[in-house]
């Protein structure tokens, strides 16, 4: 093999390469005897067909597969004995394709940077964190009890006219100029007095109600009601009251706690706590992995390969594009020039790749690894997303490698970032829910984007799940 280097600008290379015509007929020949023992062609038995007849049914066929295999293999061969590294699948062009003649072909390839580690021990965060209050328990407790309501229907002696917090039971009919109207009518119809769910101004107007009252009442329906037809438009609705209902929220006792299955009042309240402790938890992690991308951005500055910032860029590009139709752009975006927007949203795709290729590069050197039962678990947690599907969707991640390899990316992703972080110098502030939920700023949340070039990077490890 013979091979030429024409291109070394930054990080994209060419080369040409040349298979001597020798090498390659060869390769035919042993390719040929090789199918010669296991054709079937009539008259002849197994292995006895005459070489000059296989040659005639599949020379061509033969010589073509041969090329193939020895241009891929030659290809990967290049890159081994130069210790390329590309970002993207080199890119392969014949430049002469004549069986009496050498094989020469081009290939064009796009290497990965070479990173220099930063210094992560000089990099200082705060990590913020926040405990969820005693109130924000109670007020979640309380919401618990309100959806766990029962209904007791008022009966004899507890029948009182109806009021705000009573569910009234009622027919109804409903008009506009005296004529009944399409969807205007229901039988036992539950309807909470001062809730919503229906026209404004008609559950109001059932206060004072008990079974057996009737009783018209005028609407207007709002302007900008679902139905065109009746929008904007003056109607009656004639009432019967058949039920009196009142909604009995629990007690928020041991009693109560026991029917949702938990031991007492304290073990249900560590529970509430600990869900939403874990939502704060989740919101300090985001935020000081934002703060860390951030810092590290600040700290690197090595080429991006072109192929694949132009990759990122074009998937944000689609989404501002998407959102520009919808009318929902981003009110400073849409003041902006189209040249001046492309340009900042190209510095973003920049950005995010070089992230992804430092976080790559810190995993590959420091032997970061995903064990193939930390893809199984996440494999599990994304199918119960879907309930009811949950073998269907483990199923579909076995069979396909891709899809497996989106659940192992981020996974790599957050190793890294926890690398890292035990390195850099974390000061522990704690603040309030409110404080924590706050937007940092927006150039930091630009997320990496390890994901997509780990497998480019060839920093995936452990077996497919």
């Amino acid at each position: 093999m013979q091979v030429t280097e024409t291109l070394s600008q930054g990080l994209k290379r060419s080369y040409n390469v040349v298979l001597p015509v020798a090498e390659l007929t060869q390769r035919r020949e042993a390719r040929l005897a090789e199918v010669a023992k296991t054709i079937n062609i009539p008259g002849f038995r197994p292995g006895k067909v005459p070489m000059t007849l296989v040659k005639k049914r599949y020379a061509g066929a033969v010589m073509a597969e041969v090329m193939e295999d020895s241009v891929n293999k030659a290809t990967d061969q290049l890159m081994s004995d130069r210790g390329l590294r590309s970002a993207t699948a080199p890119k392969v062009e014949i430049v002469t394709l004549d069986e009496s003649k050498d094989l020469e072909f081009k290939v064009e390839v796009e290497l990965l940077p070479d990173v220099t580690m930063p210094d992560f021990a000089a990099i200082s965060l705060t990590r913020y964190k926040a405990e969820p209050p005693a109130e924000a328990l109670d007020k979640s407790l309380s919401e618990i009890a309100a959806r766990q309501k029962s209904v007791v229907v008022l009966e004899g002696e507890d029948v009182v006219p109806a009021e705000t917090g009573h569910i009234l039971t009622v027919d109804f009919l409903g008009k506009i100029d005296g004529v009944p109207f399409d969807g205007g009518a229901a039988n036992d119809a539950d309807v909470e007095i001062g809730g919503s769910g229906f026209i404004p101004g008609f559950a109001e107007q059932l206060v004072g109600m008990v079974p057996g009252d009737t009783k018209v009442i005028d609407v207007t329906f709002p302007a900008e009601y679902g139905a065109a037809e009746l929008a904007g438009k003056a109607a009656t609705f004639d009432i019967t009251a058949k039920a009196l209902k009142r909604a009995s929220v629990h007690e928020i006792n041991d009693a109560f706690a026991e029917q949702l299955g938990f031991e007492n009042l304290d073990d249900l309240r560590r529970a509430v706590g600990s869900s939403m402790q874990r939502e704060l938890d989740q919101l300090s992690r985001m935020r000081i992995k934002r703060d860390l991308l951030d810092a590290l951005s600040k700290l690197v500055d090595f080429p991006v390969p072109e192929s694949m910032s132009e990759h990122e860029f074009s998937q944000i590009w689609q989404r501002i594009e998407a959102d520009r139709a919808k009318g929902e752009l981003d009110p400073e975006d849409a003041g902006k020039d189209e040249d001046t927007l492309r340009a900042e949203y190209r510095a973003i795709a920049d950005r995010r790749v070089r992230l992804g290729l430092l976080l790559a590069e810190i995993g590959r050197s420091q032997g970061v690894t995903v064990a193939p039962d930390e893809v199984n678990r996440a494999m599990i947690r994304e199918a119960q997303r879907y309930p009811g599907q949950e073998q269907m969707v483990i199923e579909f991640f076995r069979k396909n490698k891709e899809a497996a390899e989106s659940l192992r990316g981020p996974i790599f992703e957050e190793k890294v970032v926890d690398f890292v972080l035990e390195l850099a110098q974390v000061t522990d502030v704690m603040v309030s829910p409110e404080e924590l939920a706050q937007e940092p700023n927006p150039v930091a949340t630009e997320p990496a984007v390890a994901e997509p070039v780990i497998e480019a990077a060839g920093q995936t490890t452990g077996e497919p799940a």
